[in-house]
């Protein structure tokens, strides 16, 4: 038999038995569907947090109080009082870090903001004026509050979308007073939605001058951030460097395995973020890969009761001349061929599926969400599933290969 008469002779048994052969291919669909679908989203994910690190400014270097934290249980370190006023002194000093553009201290914390009866629960954000430019943000109502209103500590704020909306409804907040923890603040601006999936989900911020957030709301007199911004982005290695020898000698350091601090620059947020969200999807894709092997149990299944049926073929055929190598290759191209469909059809399953959710995301979430479709994964998906048909599907191949023409044509 040539290898085009095995084909068609394969493509025929298979479409004899239709809705066995869909049944059969459907645990393989199932699988590299949610394979495709994880993957897609996956990357979509990892598309939009990059996406958002970079518009938080390649040129911005943080810098973090406490030990680096060495693995997800390590959290005491993040809890830390090391950054202090003269740290930003000593950042400001042009000797020390002559690449250093801007320095920005941060704080931030958590309070119930209230407007005659309405209350909202928000995030109050403490900077200084410098925060609009590195942030990229341009409120829609009013201005962004003044270097003057930082150094007198004054009562003003700025608020997200969603602050206005619960406390202000169809009222204009621009000039308004509202009360967090029993003191007024007057809203001088109001920021645009941001979005729920923002990696900054300035939406339920409140935004202030540091000053004031430390003295009247936090009661502290250190930082939970110091944000640099470097001249260029050719120097932000060179700006790190100097923010960690400056940072030293402002602690009086002589043993870098002593360092209370640590600094993070976008790269490596970015770096860091996109091995989390990798990891994540791969891990994914490995549990999805249980029903992969699911549907290879089931067509090594159907192609033995397959073979059972079509005994009196096989001796028909073995008795006209067909070899077992013939018989082989006929039932192991049936296993392959269902097992090929079964994957194609998944990962046009899964790239659909991808494409909608990435759409709802966008609506719902207000945000960015693009569909990347992944050509590694289909590939590595198609490449399995025709593996899966292989591998399952030798066994009854061989079974119905060694099977004598005698017996087979006795067979009832």
């Amino acid at each position: 038999m040539t290898y085009k008469h095995i084909f068609k002779t394969s493509l025929r048994g298979l479409s004899t038995n239709r809705s066995r052969s869909l049944l059969t291919i459907l645990g393989i669909v199932i699988g590299i569907t949610a394979i495709i679908l994880v993957v897609a989203l996956g990357k979509g994910a990892q598309t939009l947090i990059l996406d958002q690190v970079q518009g938080l400014g390649t040129q911005t270097i943080a810098i973090i109080p406490g030990r680096e934290p060495s693995g997800p249980s390590d959290v005491s370190s993040l809890y830390s009082d090391s950054l202090k006023p003269r740290d930003v002194t000593y950042l400001k000093n042009k000797t020390n870090a002559p690449g250093i553009k801007d320095v920005m201290p941060v704080v931030f914390g958590a309070d119930s903001a209230s407007y005659g009866s309405n209350t909202y629960q928000v995030n109050i954000f403490g900077a200084t004026e410098l925060m609009a430019g590195m942030f990229d943000l341009h409120p829609v109502g009013g201005a962004f509050f003044s270097q003057d209103d930082v150094l007198g500590r004054a009562d003003v704020v700025v608020i997200g979308s969603k602050i206005a909306d619960h406390l202000f409804d169809a009222e204009d907040p621009v000039g308004k007073k509202i009360k967090i923890k029993g003191r007024n603040f007057q809203v001088v601006a109001v920021l645009p939605p941001t979005g729920g999936g923002s990696l900054f989900n300035f939406d339920d911020m409140a935004l202030m001058p540091y000053t004031t957030a430390q003295y009247y709301l936090l009661g502290i007199k250190y930082f939970n951030r110091i944000i640099v911004e470097a001249n260029a982005d050719e120097d932000v290695d060179i700006v790190a460097h100097d923010v960690v020898l400056t940072l030293r000698e402002s602690h009086d350091i002589t043993d870098p395995a002593k360092d209370d601090f640590f600094v993070q620059t976008q790269q490596d947020l970015a770096k860091r973020l996109s091995t989390i969200t990798s990891a994540l999807t791969w891990f994914l894709v490995a549990v999805a890969s249980i029903a992969l092997f699911v549907g290879g149990v089931g067509i090594m299944n159907i192609m033995l009761v397959a073979v059972t049926e079509r005994t009196r073929e096989i001796g028909l055929r073995k008795a006209l001349g067909a070899t077992n190598r013939d018989i082989l290759s006929q039932f192991l191209l049936e296993a392959v061929l269902l097992t090929a469909i079964g994957g194609l059809v998944g990962i046009i399953l899964g790239a659909l599926l991808a494409f909608v959710i990435a759409i709802a995301l966008s609506a719902g979430l207000h945000i960015n969400w693009q569909f990347v479709f992944p050509w590694g994964g289909a590939a590595l998906g198609f490449g399995v599933s025709t593996l899966i048909g292989l591998v399952f599907g030798l066994y009854p191949a061989r079974s119905a290969s060694k099977k004598s023409p005698m017996e087979a044509l006795r067979y009832e």
